[in-house]
């Protein structure tokens, strides 16, 4: 039923496996459409990460969080802009 799981997966080749997957079948694109003229919005306004330091591994964790937000207003149906790292 299902195809069997390596013990050790190559997480690389499985990144590019999904990513062709999301490209061809435009699911992104479709999800954007979709909720286009919806009536409800959501607008996230994000800064630069730092001006004067490399990024760091706390930078990260703050991003995901925001990213997860945006898809959560996604999943809503709110339409909104994905444009994060702008002021």
């Amino acid at each position: 039923m299902f195809d069997p799981v390596p013990k050790t997966p190559d997480f690389p080749a499985l990144e590019k496996d999904i990513l062709s997957f999301w490209r061809e079948r435009q699911i992104f694109t479709q999800r954007v459409e979709q909720n286009r003229g919806s009536g409800a919005k959501y607008r996230f306004y994000d800064g630069p990460i730092t001006a004067n330091n490399p990024m760091g591994v706390h930078h990260a964790w703050g991003r995901s969080l925001k990213d997860l937000y945006q898809r959560y207003h996604a999943m809503l149906g709110e339409e909104q802009r994905f444009q994060n790292g702008f002021d």
